[in-house]
């Protein structure tokens, strides 16, 4: 039986993980410092199916050395964090070879000139140097967070986004929400649905959690988008907007029947309104600064 690149690439990747799963030695003395459980029991909530993330790092003096050489040789191309240089190097945090790497075996042929044909030059390093390198990269790599993201810098999951001031944002909600919505009425209760703060100004900038994609006239859970609808012998229809695009308006009438009417062709285009809820969100979002969108969500968290 044939296998397709892709396929032959996905059964590789899956016996590799399986490898890594039944082989990855316990952490022990020089590995890095074991954290607190993150969500789903990784360790500070990183994803430890890696050798490097598990097994024991080399002493402190090689990784010194490895980073010395590193900064001479690599930094131009890599970058001082690994995510790639001025040069255009490769991001080394997501690179399959150093993250398969053990001790240099795969990632010393290539400081010596193995992808050369690729673009990487070769370098004349010693054995120990070459090593090192390799030492430094899995030092960093056994640090990194999820997505690769490199070591030291904030996870934006973590950040705050109540940094607002809750009395300029209602004084802003007021002046640009208000016509439309209240917090005594279809907002009460709204900081006790959304507890998360980064979720509660995600919905509300968004104008709540319709569908993504498709209908351009998908609204908010409750609020459908509606159209109306002029044929050319004066009849009017009017529903609940289902799909339209420059070829086709499709709509849902008020006894539950389907229609769709084609926009490409006909003598006398039908005249089409769409009613958008969402409009609104949609043309604030525009002019909507950090300011004003942390002030919002600020006095929204009080609508308990």
């Amino acid at each position: 039986m044939r296998r397709t690149p892709f396929l032959a690439a996905a059964l590789t990747g899956f016996f590799f993980a399986v490898s890594v799963a039944a082989q990855a030695p316990a952490a022990s003395q020089g590995a890095p410092p074991p954290a607190q459980a993150g969500p789903g029991g990784r360790p500070g909530g990183l994803f430890v199916t890696f050798p490097q993330q598990t097994r024991k790092l080399a002493s402190p003096d090689v990784i010194a050395r490895g980073k010395a050489v590193f900064g001479v040789n690599c930094v131009a191309c890599h970058g001082a964090d690994l995510r790639g240089g001025d040069q255009g190097g490769p991001n080394l945090l997501r690179s399959l070879t150093a993250l398969s790497d053990e001790h240099g075996e795969l990632i010393s042929p290539i400081i010596r000139g193995s992808r050369q044909d690729k673009g990487m030059p070769a370098f004349n390093l010693s054995d120990a140097d070459s090593t090192a390198v390799a030492e430094y990269i899995h030092s960093v790599l056994a640090l990194v967070g999820p997505k690769a993201r490199p070591p030291g810098t904030a996870d934006p999951s973590a950040l705050n986004v109540l940094v607002g001031n809750a009395s300029a944002g209602d004084a802003y909600f007021k002046a640009k929400c208000s016509s439309c919505h209240s917090v005594a009425g279809d907002l009460k209760g709204l900081a006790a649905k959304y507890d998360d703060p980064r979720t509660l100004q995600n919905t509300w900038v968004a104008g709540g959690a319709g569908p993504r994609g498709g209908t351009p006239g998908a609204g908010a859970p409750g609020k459908p988008a509606s159209v109306s609808i002029t044929l050319a012998n004066g009849q009017k229809l009017e529903g609940t907007l289902v799909r339209k695009d420059d070829f086709i308006v499709t709509l849902l009438l008020p006894d539950g029947t389907r229609r769709s009417i084609s926009l490409e062709g006909a003598r006398d285009v039908p005249k089409v309104e769409v009613h958008e809820p969402l409009q609104a969100h949609r043309q604030i979002a525009l002019t909507l600064d950090d300011k004003d969108m942390h002030d919002v969500t600020a006095y929204l968290a009080t609508i308990k």
